[in-house]
């Protein structure tokens, strides 16, 4: 996300921002310990909507991304709230087993706000 400690995974690759928008309400967001803090999305009956940024990669950087990308995280696909399906970070659902749902924030940046922190 702009402005946070990974998103030179991303401008490093020459991304650029897009937009701001939301997921399809079918989402549960949750924190992934480490250093930093990451977002965990995963896919659930039981969802919300969750506040999302949208970059525009190019295409001969997308593969040095996904490469480094460590497990549990993954690229997959995610609804948007709008109808639209876009590439995005997402978790492998085994891995938020005793993680810190944080859906009801909507949001990562809402959450780390809450803690108190801009980027952990």
């Amino acid at each position: 996300m702009r402005g946070l400690s990974l998103n030179g995974a991303l401008t490093q690759r020459h991304a650029v921002f897009c937009e701001c928008t939301r997921t399809a309400p079918c989402y549960r967001l949750y924190a992934l310990p480490g250093a930093p803090v990451r977002p965990c999305l995963v896919r659930e009956a039981l969802g919300a909507s969750i506040e999302v940024e949208i970059w525009d990669m190019p295409l001969g950087s997308f593969g040095a991304l996904v490469a480094e990308i460590p497990a549990p995280l993954a690229i997959g696909t995610v609804a948007l709230a709008d109808g639209r399906s876009v590439k995005g970070f997402i978790a492998e659902a085994f891995a938020v087993q005793g993680l810190t749902d944080v859906t009801a924030w909507g949001g990562w940046r809402a959450y780390l706000e809450n803690r108190g922190a801009t980027d952990p």
